[in-house]
């Protein structure tokens, strides 16, 4: 079984119009409402891909039982804490001549609430895999993706957190399956400027002898490199198309990713997956569908 971990769901509300004019009155042209986070949209493309999966979070208010409502009729599976006071964040997305983003805070987590993830987590077994996505919130302690991979430690569960910076950083001991930066805050994490192909492979690498397993690189139009467990490295450009919202299309990475490992445990085949379902929901304006993947994976065998 496949779990993610969403610890600030949001409602994304998404607004378009040809030029915002700051200080006036803007009337949108049109509207969206989707459910939102990275462990979410993994959760999304794992459905859309026909993989079994149930996501784990907090949810609170009347914006929390829309995010679930939405996620539940989009027919994933969802066991998330219902916090008892506060209300989810809703994050606000304008996209016009240039995009712009509000994002909420999110609710309190109290110290028993977070006690109850944990309950949840511990029905985790041997074999199941977990994905740790996005930032921690203010309310909960800056080591809880530490916490978490500490409890697991011994039960054989493959890890994948798609995270930045300094947490990142200090979960890579506890050896997670899978990682995944992009090119940027993959030189972050470091204090350099990556200049290529050699820069990327190298710092990868020093992750990986930190303690991660398998290093996946994000380079949006330029595809990604993935440094494996096994001394390999893999390098893709990603499909040709018409990029329409990058929004989820990291996520829908790593969604792809694990679909490719599930099948044959073929961590080329995993790679080849990931960068196409990434692909597949930039080029959409909704996250990738099984037949977008499956269209731009034929492509690329018949331009082999």
């Amino acid at each position: 079984m496949i779990f993610t971990v969403t610890f600030n769901p949001s409602l994304d509300y998404v607004v378009g119009l040809d030029t915002f004019r700051e200080g006036e009155v803007n009337r949108s042209e049109w509207e969206h409402i989707y459910p939102g986070g990275k462990g979410i949209n993994v959760s999304m493309v794992l459905k859309n891909l026909e993989i079994r999966n149930i996501a784990l979070g907090f949810m609170g208010g009347f914006t929390g039982k829309e995010i679930q409502r939405r996620i539940k009729d989009f027919g994933c599976y969802t066991d998330f804490v219902k916090l008892k006071s506060g209300t989810s964040r809703i994050n606000v997305k304008i996209k016009a001549d240039q995009e712009s983003e509000i994002n909420g805070q999110g609710p309190n987590i109290s110290k028993k609430e977070l006690a109850e993830l944990f309950r949840k987590l511990d029905t985790i077994e041997k074999g199941d895999i977990l994905v740790l996505a996005g930032s921690i919130p203010t309310a909960l302690p800056e080591d809880t993706y530490e916490n978490i991979m500490k409890f697991l430690e011994n039960r054989r569960v493959k890890i994948v957190v798609d995270a930045t910076g300094e947490l990142l950083l200090r979960v890579v001991k506890y050896q997670p399956f899978l990682i995944k930066p992009n090119n940027h805050e993959l030189g972050d994490m470091f204090g350099v400027t990556l200049s290529g192909r050699e820069d990327i492979v190298r710092y990868a690498k020093r992750l990986q002898q930190m303690g991660a397993q398998n290093v996946l690189v994000s380079m949006a139009g330029d595809g990604a490199i993935l440094v494996d467990e096994n001394g390999n490295t893999h390098e893709m450009k990603p499909p040709k198309g018409v990029v329409k919202n990058s929004v989820g299309a990291g996520d829908s990475m790593v969604a792809g990713f694990l679909a490719g490992y599930l099948k044959n445990q073929d961590l080329q085949e995993a790679f080849e997956m990931g960068v196409v379902t990434g692909s597949a929901s930039a080029f959409s304006e909704t996250l990738a569908t099984k037949a977008d993947v499956l269209k731009l994976l034929d492509g690329l065998k018949n331009k082999s």
